[in-house]
Order: C-alpha cells, then structure tokens, then sequence
C-alpha cells in the first residue's frame, strides 16, 4: 500500500492535450475512481502513473518516491486491464504465479504457492485452478486478470475499465467482488471508468474529468450533492439531473441561470402543472416521465404511484441546484 501524489502533471500528444495540470493526492487504502467519458484524459492518467507514458512536465510520486524516471518495473504498480490478458495456454494456476515468476521478483516457489491459493480463495476461484483459461466464463477469465495483479502486493493497483465487456450481471456481481477485496487487503486502488453506477458503489472518492482537466475531486455523496458544475451534477446520477431554465418555477433566483433538480428533488401537489407523458415501473421505484412546455422531466413518482401517462400533476422544485450562465454551481439556492 502506498500514498500516490500526482502535481501539475501533463501530457500531450502533438497538438491534443490529454492530461493538463493534474493535482491528486491517492491516500494509503483509498479506492478512487476517475471518472469521465471518452477522451477525458482517464486512462492516460492511469499510465502516466503506471510509466506506460513519459510526463511533458509534473511530477508523480509513490510512497514518498519521486518516480518520473522510473520504468514501469521499477515503480511497483499492477495493472488490470480492459481485456483479459491471459496467456490461453496456460491453466489458471499458472497464469496467477505467471507475475510471481518474474526475474525481478524472484519469489521463492512456496510463497507463490501460497499466494496463488490465497487469491484463488479471495476470487472464488479455487475450483478453476487446472482449468485452461479458454475453458473459463467471461467472468471468471475477469476474476483471473484481476488475480495475477493481487498476487503481485503492489504500491498501488491500477485499473482501466475492466468490467467494461462483462454483460450486467456479471459486472454487478464484480463490483460487489472488487469492494469485498480491496476491505480484506486494504489495498491502494486507482479505477477508472465511464460508468457512474461503478464510481458510485465502488469508490471512496471520485476524481471527475473533463477534456483533461480534473474539475472536481472528493467522496461520490459530497460530489453527488455538491456538484461543481452542470457537467460535473450530470456525470453522477441514474436517472441524470434534470436541468432547466432559472425562472421554469415562479420563484426568483437571483443570478441562476439554470437549475438542476435531481429526480428525487421534486415534490408532487403544489406547484406549476405538468403533463405525464410516460410511466416507468422498475419494482422499487417508479420514474414519471414529464412534460412543462418543451422541457422534458424525469421525476420518482410518490409510493403507490396515483398517476397514469396522460394525466396532470402539479410539481414544484425541492432544494435545487442553481447554476450561472457557463454552468457553474453557485452556492445556495437564491444567489
């Protein structure tokens, strides 16, 4: 386990900045996640760390290590990858001690032993160690990749979307899996990813990126609650924040802008009239879809649910979210 401080790092390629002006402090046992969609700057940041890429400028350092000229071997860092990466000829045992084996490790053979079936039990795996990785699920050649990174016992764990290409269910039964791990190892654990439900469940704090730019950094409530912007409130959510005109809603706002409502921020009985247009029941919740003029609202309907598409409700805002022209949070509600 180790602290990962990242200071004003770059890094461009050509004319694209990827990563600009970065500041991060990755604490001893935390689980961050960045988060962001395509071309963010996510998994470049993740192998600038690694030393899969050269910095422009910054400095990053591990354990208290200054490591810019370090090769990536020299770092002590494991990395997951999108795709699995397994050696198909090998059994799962062998793939799990394949790192163990490294020159650089030299790690006796009991101790592989005992690593590899100490992560086989963590990962559930026990029973697939002879199997040849090509006769394993999706899932499990998953559970696999994950495990020849745990045996290594790194500074720090590096993951790039590796549940990416798993179908649903197996992506919820990992998450639940990586949560279980990094609480029995304590491990330090940098994920990324463009899924806001993973950033949400997984994550100890959650790092946002914007075209390269860290816009906002702190714990998935506080971010979820307190977003900083327009892009950063509409990157956490399920369903997103509804965003709409400052003045939709009698009241005066001041400077807003817009306002965000998050869908369980809007009371049902007084307020301006709204047409529902369609009904969504998903067993635990059900979604009113809206209509107030042009603009479109995605609401949770009270328990028992009194409304049916084509009816009218009257709605009106409950703490929302207000934001100035170019999309900035502006603290409180009536500034």
């Amino acid at each position: 386990m180790a602290e990962v401080i990242l200071e004003n790092i770059n890094k461009s390629f050509g004319r694209e900045q990827a990563v600009i002006d970065m500041n991060m402090t990755i604490d001893n046992g935390s689980f961050v996640v960045l988060l962001g969609p395509t071309g963010a700057g996510k998994t470049t940041t993740l192998r600038l760390i690694s030393g899969l890429e050269e910095l422009d400028s910054g400095s990053i350092s591990i354990d208290g290590r200054l490591v810019n000229t370090e090769t990536p071997a020299q770092r002590d860092v494991a990395m997951v990858f999108q795709q699995y990466s397994l050696y198909p000829h090998l059994s799962v045992k062998n793939n799990l001690a394949f790192p163990l084996r490294s020159p650089i490790l030299k790690t006796p053979k009991a101790e592989i032993e005992r690593k590899v079936m100490e992560i086989a039990e963590i990962l559930q795996i026990s029973g697939k160690l002879d199997n040849k990785a090509t006769e394993l699920s999706g899932g499990e050649m998953q559970r696999v990749s994950i495990g020849r990174a745990l045996v290594r016992d790194p500074a720090i764990f590096l993951m790039d979307e590796p549940l990416s290409s798993l179908d649903a269910r197996l992506r919820a039964d990992l998450r639940i899996e990586l949560k279980r791990i990094h609480a029995d190892l304590g491990s330090t654990l940098l994920y990324v990813t463009h899924d806001q439900v993973e950033a949400m469940t997984m994550a100890t704090h959650v790092g946002v990126l914007e075209e390269g730019w860290l816009v906002q950094f702190g714990s998935p409530r506080d971010i979820y609650e307190n977003p900083s912007s327009i892009y950063v409130a509409g990157r956490l959510g399920l369903p997103r924040i509804n965003i709409l005109p400052a003045d939709l809603f009698t009241e005066t706002r001041g400077r807003a802008s817009q306002i965000g409502l998050r869908p369980e921020h809007i009371a049902f009985g007084d307020g301006i009239e709204a047409s529902v247009k369609r009904v969504e029941h998903l067993g635990d919740q059900t979604r009113l879809h809206l209509q107030v003029n042009e603009f479109a609202i995605t609401a949770l309907s009270p328990v028992g649910n009194p409304y049916l598409a084509g009816s009218t409700v009257k709605i009106q805002p409950l703490n929302p979210l207000c934001f100035d022209e170019r999309g900035d949070r502006i603290a409180g509600t009536n500034r």
